[in-house]
């Protein structure tokens, strides 16, 4: 190469390097969330039975390039202490530097415990464990050492809702927390444009009971960035199913324009909590943006929502609620952590059928599910692959073979 064309190279080069770099300082969270152009998602990458067995840096490489061709750009993962956090950023940063056109950014969740969580001990809701101040540092670390990726904190995930029995802690917690983030911004130790929130129930963010309804957690509203709430009509269809069965106006419609009408009940439940967050929010008087830090829909169970259950789980309604979910926080300028890109089977590693192994959007065999097969037909996984394998449809592309497991929704008995 002639020194003429080698300096216009090193020159060009450094052109985009440096537009990349610009672009990634203007990439705040406020211009991420609520962007239709940056699809989210909640992540984790684990493989096996055991979050013992981490994924590599080449399986999370693998995991985001699969994201990224779905126009997910933003995902988030908590649980800081573990390592896949940390191999989770170097790996975007790895592609990044391989592909400089590469976008992929991470909302970190750190995880808050009450005092006793966890143990034979009696947990104790109005303490937290000394390992919050852990979690939190680390999260911090991370942050500062991946300012490029790293655009939000949140502090706990569902740590504030009462059903968590085993860790819940007060608001009081969580405020003393993000004060603390917040503070840190203020001191130029945390990244300025870094967003802080919480991750939890709808509940606890005032958009249910009002026994929820305190000055702390009217505080933490006005100390957060945004809110981010959880959303999950599937489990109502069995604790709370006011939106779930076939009405009798509607038992001359076909099976599917059965489950159409209850999933389109289920996307309007969802509507209503978040609303109901929205309108607590402005109660107190607040004004700021409030997006959906999770929901989702399990595609099998032998449990609660199963088929001795409220019939709620199967291919076909998860992909129902899927783009109904897409389509209402897309049209609505809402960001969507939609619960999950890939079933892990550690959650319930007791219970293979268990519902909580089975959110994703591809199975552990590197089949997509119902709701992504448009996605197989048209090329978009084409060269990729996952542990080896090529993305390919479940029930192999059978539709019919589908709907034999799909059963119209009962309304549970209670207890």
């Amino acid at each position: 190469m002639n020194k003429a064309i080698y300096i216009l190279c090193f020159f060009l080069l450094s052109c985009h390097s440096t537009i990349k770099s610009r672009v990634d300082n203007e990439m705040t969270a406020e211009k991420i969330l609520g962007n239709k152009n940056y699809q989210a998602i909640c992540y984790g990458g684990y493989r096996t039975q055991t979050r013992a067995v981490e994924p590599t840096i080449s399986e999370l490489k693998e995991d985001m390039k699969l994201l990224s061709v779905l126009n997910i750009k933003v995902v988030r993962t908590y649980n800081v202490h573990l390592q896949e956090a940390a191999n989770l950023l170097q790996a975007i940063t790895e592609l990044r530097k391989e592909s400089p056109d590469f976008e992929m950014y991470v909302m970190l969740g750190a995880w808050i415990d009450c005092k006793n969580a966890w143990t034979d001990l009696p947990p104790n809701h109005n303490e937290e464990s000394d390992r919050n101040a852990v979690e939190i540092d680390e999260a911090i670390r991370l942050a500062n050492q991946y300012p490029e990726i790293v655009k939000i904190i949140a502090v706990g995930n569902e740590a504030m809702v009462k059903w968590a029995t085993n860790y819940y802690v007060q608001p009081a917690v969580i405020l003393k927390w993000v004060n603390h983030l917040q503070h840190l911004k203020k001191q130029q130790k945390l990244p300025k444009d870094l967003w802080i929130t919480s991750s939890d129930n709808f509940a606890s963010w005032g958009g249910g009971d009002a026994s929820y309804h305190n000055e702390d957690l009217n505080q933490l509203i006005k100390a957060v960035d945004y809110i981010s709430l959880h959303t999950y009509p599937m489990h109502d269809t069995h604790y709370h199913p006011v939106f779930w069965g076939t009405l009798p106006e509607e038992e001359h419609l076909s099976e599917k324009e059965k489950v159409d009408a209850a999933m389109l009940r289920a996307r309007d439940y969802a509507v209503s909590q978040y609303k109901n967050v929205v309108n607590y929010m402005k109660s107190v008087g607040v004004d700021k943006p409030v997006h959906i830090g999770e929901t989702g829909w399990a595609t099998l169970s032998n449990e609660l929502y199963g088929n001795e259950g409220s019939k709620a789980t199967d291919e076909y309604k998860s992909a129902k609620f899927y783009h109904l979910m897409r389509d209402w926080t897309n049209n609505s300028g809402i960001s969507c952590f939609y619960f999950e890109a890939f079933d892990e089977n550690w959650k319930d590693s007791a219970n293979p059928s268990g519902s909580e192994n089975h959110f994703g959007l591809i199975n552990l065999k590197s089949e997509a599910k119902y709701a992504l097969w448009n996605e197989v037909d048209a090329g978009t996984f084409k060269g990729l692959t996952r542990n080896g394998k090529p993305i390919t449809k479940t029930y192999h592309g059978d539709e019919k073979a589908l709907w034999l497991d799909v059963k119209m929704p009962a309304i549970p008995v209670t207890h």
